[in-house]
């Protein structure tokens, strides 16, 4: 009697442990992503936290496209994947993700457009081996409004737009000047960027600088690209450029002047902008690798093109 006393309180126990971690399973959050929406008025995107244990790239992209195209009912947002937009098909090239819409896609309004491929672009780039987007229409690529050829995007195409309002949204080619393989020259490149222009034109030319070369540019990178812009202005024709300290850290290959010049020469495209001036930190009487001290007034220099 002793015995089958003990065996079942063993057997007690040993079920309450079971149930006690079949509820920490259930507990465990998985991983987190951000959905992204787009506000009843079509002026704005927003996210919205999502959830989920599943690990395989495929299947995780299956389920976030479907949460693209369902609303949480808490939120009055519209599915940027849902009504006009009709997902075809979808295929996945090395770190590209190509999705095909039906000829209903273009229906939409331009605005509303760049804020159907902000949402989509910047929720789906977060799945593990996906870094690019691109959109094709009954399997031709995707024009804007202006006819040009969208291309391959990542989520950094897209700048701060998230909660901004879409009637200050605009799309903008900006001339960059980039490394080249030696990083002894500097080369150009033509980059569209859509943008919100609540961004100061200077400050967005930065940031472009920053992230250095999309795929498919013939160029390399001339900023340590951990450098935070601690403030930009322009005054009477210069540019004054205030970077945290992580801009002395050179981690590309490049000598000192195509850094500065990289900088100074994308920013003098801009009418209005002659000289640059470069400070850390507020502190312009700074070397920049020993032999560039950052207090000088610096001008296009054309002579470092290859």
């Amino acid at each position: 009697m002793k015995r089958k006393g003990i065996t079942a309180f063993v057997l007690m126990i040993m079920l309450f442990l079971a149930g006690a971690c079949a509820q920490k399973q259930d507990e465990q959050p998985g991983y987190a992503y951000k959905v992204y929406y787009i506000n009843s008025d079509e002026t704005a995107i927003f996210s919205s936290e999502y959830s989920t244990r599943e690990e395989d790239q495929e299947a995780l992209l299956k389920e976030l496209l479907e949460q693209l195209g369902t609303v949480p009912e808490k939120l009055e947002y519209k599915a940027p994947v849902s009504g006009a937009v009709k997902l075809r098909s979808y295929t996945i090239n090395k770190d590209q993700l190509v999705l095909d819409f039906e000829e209903s896609y273009r229906s939409q309004s331009a605005t509303t457009e760049v804020l159907t491929r902000a949402a989509i672009v910047r929720t789906l780039t977060q799945v593990k081996g996906i870094q690019y987007v691109s959109f094709q229409i009954n399997s031709e690529p995707l024009t804007d409004a202006l006819g040009s050829l969208v291309g391959v995007m990542n989520a950094d195409l897209f700048i701060d737009n998230e909660g901004n309002e879409i009637n200050t949204y605009e799309r903008v080619k900006l001339t960059l000047y980039l490394a080249n393989e030696e990083g002894n020259k500097l080369t150009t490149v033509t980059r569209s960027v859509v943008y919100n222009s609540n961004i100061p034109m200077e400050r967005l030319i930065l940031e472009q600088l920053i992230a250095g070369p999309l795929e498919g540019e013939k160029a390399y990178p001339t900023m340590n690209q951990n450098t935070k812009i601690v403030s930009v202005n322009v005054k009477d024709g210069t540019c004054y450029v205030n970077f945290d300290n992580t801009f002395l850290t050179q981690t590309c290959p490049v000598s000192s002047e195509v850094t500065i010049y990289s900088i100074t020469n994308s920013l003098a495209e801009q009418p209005g902008i002659n000289k640059v001036q470069i400070s850390i930190n507020g502190d312009a009487n700074v070397n920049y690798k020993e032999n560039i001290n950052l207090s000088t007034f610096f001008e296009r220099n054309l002579g470092l093109l290859e």
